[in-house]
């Protein structure tokens, strides 16, 4: 009989063997479901085009910046301006759209220098199911510095005594605006210019006449630039004109009707420092 004890024992630790060994592989299970309930669990990131770095679905958000470029932007406002549109692209939420344009004034309409959707820059991103500095350099590579350079060659001048303000206008809401997806999300344009709107249809200079709105409404320009902004709100970063003695608060007054008039939201005007 005592011969038998030794393999009693060792029947007893095969068993606790066995036991622990289930412990651990149910707690690896428990471990893994966790992980994967994480993982499913997580906010899925859009499927992004490879040119624009937009949700193939289309941007959650579209800021388009407008700068006229007929005439030379003073100094102290074109300081003011880059500050302003860095915070404007550092601030952008993710997946939302950033155009900035300027004055395609031969063809009346407007040109982009840069339109690409914010891809994120990591911040937030977990390291187990993403990899946040892949997502910093992507941001930075393509979409931080691009902007930043489209923003300082936006400011060079084109010089030109035309001014087609209403048509770059007009230009935006049908490229950007118009699409079933845009009209479903945040629309935001900023108008950087001194609003002088100067065509051979209709010239807002002081000797063409007055300010009315009702004088433009006869004119043949009406019709012509006529748009639906799709609800867009539109503020006005006022650039000061000091050749051309002009009401100011009776010109943005005009605008605030002509962007009402053509369903868009007017958020404002901010006079600009500096004036040309």
């Amino acid at each position: 009989m005592a011969r038998l004890q030794p393999r009693k024992r060792n029947s007893a630790r095969g068993a606790g063997a066995a036991i622990g060994g289930i412990v651990l592989i149910l707690f690896a299970m428990v471990a893994l479901g966790f992980l994967a309930l994480f993982y499913f669990s997580a906010p899925q990131k859009p499927k992004l085009d490879a040119a624009t770095l937009c949700p193939v679905s289309g941007p959650d958000g579209i800021t388009v910046v407008l700068v006229d470029t007929s005439d030379d932007l003073p100094e102290p406002t074109q300081r003011q301006l880059l500050g302003m549109l860095e915070d404007q692209v550092a601030a952008l939420p993710a997946y939302y759209k950033f155009d900035i344009r300027v004055l395609d004034i031969a063809g009346g309409r407007s040109r982009s220098l840069f339109s690409r959707c914010n891809p994120g820059d990591g911040t937030g991103l977990s390291e187990w199911t993403d990899n946040p500095r892949i997502a910093r350099m992507r941001w930075l590579e393509n979409f931080r510095q691009p902007a930043k350079d489209a923003i300082k060659n936006s400011l060079s001048s084109a010089k030109s005594k035309s001014s087609p303000i209403m048509g770059a206008i007009q230009d935006i809401a049908i490229d950007q605006f118009s699409s079933d997806a845009a009209k479903k999300v945040e629309k935001k344009l900023i108008v950087i210019s001194d609003m002088l709107e100067y065509t051979h249809l209709y010239s807002q200079y002081p000797a063409a006449g007055d300010l009315s709105y009702q004088r433009f409404k006869r004119s043949p320009a009406y019709l012509k630039f006529r748009t639906d902004l799709h609800d867009a709100h539109v503020k006005i970063e006022y650039v000061q004109q000091t050749e051309a003695a002009i009401d100011t608060v009776r010109h943005i007054d005009f605008w605030r009707e002509w962007i009402t008039d053509n369903r868009g939201v007017f958020d404002g005007a901010r006079r600009l420092q500096g004036a040309r």
